[in-house]
């Protein structure tokens, strides 16, 4: 492969962290049982206080830190109001991404264009020797790797520890987590602003690696939707999660690089194309739920039948049964 295309394709997994972060800290929040959904505006305002802070301070520490503030802040308030005051989760998110994103517009104004130093590569010994995978996978900046490594450390959590699964019992069935000694409305609290952090994290690491803050030009709004909307496509599961993270981003990969090889197409077509497959691709893991796919399989020979059933099974989505349901700790 050609190198400056294998360093282009490279890039999927630098722009791949930023959606990797919201997408894992949003199903560690789904997962406890609450819906975060103010991830558009949570991380349109973390990338503009990341980039004022480092900008400001001259640290890129600082920077992912207020990043994280404000999406722990963000998550709190989501946390608070539907947990604490009882309020519609879906109400309380959607009102707070139209909040943040334009009071991040609003306070980001001073800070449009400002240069700011770019997080170095570091070069992992003997990895970054591998053939393709190694310029491709471990020439990156420190955050890229945590990203890879946030993937394993939730599934290990989340599938693998005591914690884990009385974390899926909170947000499956609460009432049995609370009989077994779980306070399941704390342990929400805890994890909603712990995936806040992470999707915090991820508005910072847009602003200060993948691309600059400038204003409503930055590139992210949409993102934090697609970010949800990936978390479902990942069935809320952190490995499938990632997998459509870099899905995602490989769909923007290839309308950047194919616009040069149609120039009749209109270039637009090319920006927007992965959110609409996104929505496609979430509609096909679903639609082994609906009643006509079951009455087309019947109709099937046998072996295609139990091909297609497979294939469908294995794609499909089962969101946690409490999902977006208060809890009494009574």
């Amino acid at each position: 492969m050609d190198n400056s295309l294998l360093a282009s394709f490279g890039s999927i997994f630098t722009w791949a962290a930023p959606v990797v972060f919201a997408v894992m800290g949003e199903t560690l929040t789904e997962k406890s049982g609450v819906i975060n959904l103010s991830l558009n505006g949570s991380m349109i305002l973390s990338a503009m206080a990341g980039f004022a802070v480092a900008t400001t301070t001259g640290s890129f520490f600082w920077g992912f830190l207020a990043g994280a503030a404000v999406g722990a802040l963000v998550a709190f308030i989501i946390a608070f109001m539907s947990i604490g005051l009882k309020q519609s989760q879906v109400a309380v998110g959607y009102v707070l991404t139209l909040a943040t994103k334009s009071l991040a517009y609003f306070l980001g104004a001073p800070f449009v264009g400002k240069p700011v130093m770019q997080l170095s590569l570091v070069k992992i010994p003997f990895l970054d020797q591998l053939p393709i995978l190694g310029p491709v996978i471990f020439n990156k900046d420190i955050v890229t790797y945590l990203s890879y490594l946030l993937v394993i450390v939730c599934y290990i959590w989340v599938f693998k520890t005591s914690k884990g699964l009385i974390l899926q019992g909170i947000g499956e069935q609460p009432a049995a987590a609370f009989v077994r000694g779980a306070n399941v409305n704390r342990l929400r609290y805890i994890y909603t602003i712990i995936g806040g952090a992470l999707v915090g994290i991820g508005g910072a690491q847009y602003s200060l690696s993948v691309k600059t803050w400038n204003g409503q030009l930055t590139g992210i709004d949409g993102i934090g939707w697609i970010a949800l909307a990936i978390t479902i496509f990942g069935s809320w599961h952190p490995v499938r999660g990632a997998l459509g993270s870099y899905f995602f981003v490989l769909l923007q990969w290839l309308g950047i690089t194919l616009q040069p090889l149609m120039p009749n197409v209109n270039s637009r077509i090319f920006q927007v194309a992965p959110f609409p497959l996104m929505i496609l691709a979430l509609l096909f893991v679903n639609i082994g739920s609906a009643d006509w796919v079951e009455r087309t399989l019947a109709g099937l020979p046998e072996g295609g039948r139990k091909f297609v059933s497979r294939l469908i099974r294995g794609m499909r989505t089962h969101s946690p049964a409490a999902l977006g349901t208060p809890f009494d700790n009574e």
